[in-house]
């Protein structure tokens, strides 16, 4: 059984205005100690003030990642509600709010500098699940298996239309804030850990990035655990939907592995294809077209998450996943992406929109979002 975690980036609104303020600081030092610190857990700061970031423990299976997820999101809630404020779950700030103070530490201030004006209100949260592997090198075979999967991740996670109190027109800003930092999107294809390192360093050279970790790839071998990172998806608005990427992602790290203990080779697939096919997911989340990577063509977004589903099945039979995510799966297509809800949500205000994050963020289950008006 693969093991993995999940880190989860929130965002700080005010209790009264609903707006994003700049209290982590005070948060963080309230939170305490994380119950599952252990290797990459823990209660983290973020780039701006405005953000905090959880991370699980090592888990083994789908029941213990979620009861750390609802626990690290109840506790953060609670002690945000002791500072007047609220946690939410979405990949950028729904209203605009004052400008966000940096966080302190002299990598994020090194990071400002080189980037300017690109991070200069750079609030978007992601959901980054960690899969463990044996080592580095299965680590790069296994992203370049991954790299056609990923705009399918985003299309299903999408769940940040509203940017700084304007509709964007996408389902995912958040992933089009990133586009515009060098090393974005779908990695390249590596044909070795060694070659993977070589080519960090040189976009390090070129002063394209602060640092090894710096990269915003959608997956990487991580810096600094033994782990494929994958960075696809937005924000989770609920623990299912965190569930749902964690299950399918770890899915598709064993069918990688799967593949390569038979000596499968990952298929090259075109980057300008990938990055089409990201563009489009974030464009369109489940709810229009998406980029067929292997065919080169355009096709139906629920098509491709159809694909998806049947390359892992046998993955998630064997985790014992599959049942559950049956069911996530059929809940999102229920109740829509994040982004659906959100834009239903507007329907009766922007303010509207973040009182039901603050909900869905505490709720926990897709099957609760009927009861919310969504």
């Amino acid at each position: 059984m693969l093991t993995f975690g999940v880190e989860e980036e929130f965002l700080l609104v005010d209790g009264a205005t609903r707006r994003t303020v700049s209290r982590a600081g005070a948060l963080l030092a309230r939170a305490g100690e994380h119950p599952w610190g252990g290797e990459g857990g823990g209660y983290h700061a973020e780039m701006f003030d405005t953000q905090v970031e959880a991370a699980t423990g090592t888990c083994d299976e789908l029941g213990q990642l979620r009861h750390q997820l609802r626990q690290a999101r109840e506790h953060l809630a609670g002690v945000a509600e002791g500072e007047g404020l609220h946690l939410v779950s979405t990949g950028t700030p729904v209203l605009q709010g004052p400008a966000p103070v940096l966080a302190p530490g002299e990598r994020f201030k090194r990071i400002r500098r080189m980037h300017a004006g690109v991070v200069a209100d750079y609030q978007s949260c992601g959901c980054h699940v960690h899969v463990g592997v044996e080592d580095r090198d299965t680590a790069v075979a296994v992203v370049n298996h991954l790299r056609p999967w990923l705009p399918t991740l985003l299309a299903l996670s999408a769940n940040s239309p509203f940017d700084h109190g304007r509709d964007s027109g996408y389902a995912s800003w958040r992933m089009m804030e990133q586009a515009r930092f060098p090393g974005s999107g779908v990695p390249p294809w590596f044909a070795t850990a060694a070659d993977y390192q070589l080519r960090l360093e040189r976009l390090i050279d070129c002063g394209v990035l602060a640092d090894p970790a710096m990269t915003v790839w959608l997956a990487r071998p991580s810096s600094r655990l033994p782990t494929v990172e994958i960075r696809a998806a937005d924000a989770a608005a609920t623990v299912d939907e965190a569930i749902l990427q964690a299950a399918l992602t770890r899915a598709l790290v064993g069918t990688a592995l799967a593949d390569l203990a038979l000596g499968r080779e990952a298929p090259r697939v075109d980057g300008s294809i990938l990055a089409a096919a990201v563009w489009s997911a974030a464009r369109h989340g489940l709810d229009g077209p998406g980029v067929d990577p292997f065919e080169e063509r355009r096709v139906p977004a629920v098509h491709l998450l159809d694909l998806l589903l049947g390359r892992v099945r046998d993955a998630l039979e064997v985790s014992g996943d599959l049942a559950e995510v049956t069911t996530l799966v059929a809940g999102t297509r229920q109740h829509g992406t994040g982004a659906v809800r959100q834009r239903t949500a507007a329907a009766r205000g922007r303010r509207a929109v973040v009182d039901m994050l603050i909900a869905q963020t505490l709720s926990g289950t897709l099957a609760a979002q009927g009861s919310q008006g969504t």
